[in-house]
């Protein structure tokens, strides 16, 4: 949804009506007609009774109208926040995560990041899994964390940044090997008939449950993502990762989408509570990067 959406239900509500409100917001009546239409479209609710010369809330309209100056008040929050970063001449995020995330999505990130705060140190920590991120959170070794949002991090702040999909990457020399060549999409249990080089140890792979009794299918116990890369790549054997990750940095490598679809989704943890200028820069960044992941998703 966009946030002008939000800017324009809220001006109605507390002008009574289109015209006043389009006033304030220098914008047409019309324009601004549509604009309500199309959230009430988006959002599948009647937000106001038109039978009136003045609009009032329905049902659906107050309890949206709760959320949207909400949602307007935490924007407002995170800018000053961002207004206080931009205003430092130094700083530095701390910012723990672990191999499975070392690409995706923390190069874009990190990327999108000093983009805009050029002055700002940003130190990634490397832990192992889930449980090295909520240690590291919870001593205080890092800010903020980049990690798989299946696990449950009690006591801390989540926010999603993407979801990924998860393909099954193997080079065409082990593909021509099987009895029966591999279609998109491939059906889970294919995977137990694949020698597979993945990271036993992350207990927080979306695959874990889909592995051979026992796993005796896994060839290689990789815990180094450019390891397995090169070793799927030189036929190895087959992994599971995110398409980015296949496309972008396994070449000569092909990807098969799974039936059902397999994704893993990712995003922050930290600590509740008032962030450093720099953690909150960082945290407003990652929110801004999920709102483009979601345009970019529903736009396909």
């Amino acid at each position: 949804m966009d946030l002008h959406f939000v800017t324009y239900f809220v001006a109605v509500v507390d002008h009574g009506g289109i015209t006043k409100a389009a006033q304030s917001l220098y914008i047409s009546q019309p324009s601004l007609s549509q604009a309500i239409r199309t959230l009430e479209r988006r959002l599948g609710a009647t937000l106001f009774d038109r039978t009136g010369r003045r609009l009032v809330l329905t049902d659906a309209g107050r309890t949206f109208d709760l959320a949207a100056r909400r949602i307007l008040a935490d924007v407002e929050r995170a800018k000053a926040k961002v207004t206080a970063v931009r205003e430092l001449e130094f700083g530095r995020v701390d910012v723990v995560s672990y191999s499975a995330f070392s690409i995706d999505p923390m190069v874009e990130l990190v990327r999108r990041f000093r983009v805009n705060f050029p002055k700002i140190v940003v130190r990634v920590l490397d832990t192992f899994g889930p449980a090295g991120v909520d240690t590291a959170l919870r001593r205080g070794s890092a800010e903020v964390g980049v990690t798989d949002l299946s696990i449950g991090y009690e006591g801390l702040v989540t926010a999603p940044i993407t979801t990924q999909e998860m393909v099954l990457a193997t080079h065409v020399s082990l593909s021509d090997r099987l009895v029966k060549p591999l279609v998109d999409p491939v059906r889970r249990d294919v995977l137990h008939a694949l020698p597979l080089v993945v990271d036993l140890g992350d207990q927080s792979n979306q695959f874990r449950s889909l592995l051979s009794a026992g796993a005796e299918n896994v060839v290689v116990d990789c815990v180094h993502p450019v390891t397995t890369w090169e070793l799927v790549r030189r036929g190895i054997g087959a992994t599971v990762v995110p398409r980015k990750v296949a496309q972008q940095q396994m070449n000569d490598v092909l990807a098969f989408s799974f039936d059902p679809p397999l994704a893993r989704d990712v995003g922050l943890v930290y600590r509740a509570g008032e962030q450093s200028p720099a953690a909150a820069a960082f945290i407003a960044t990652a929110a801004e990067m999920a709102t483009a992941s979601a345009g970019s998703t529903a736009k396909e």
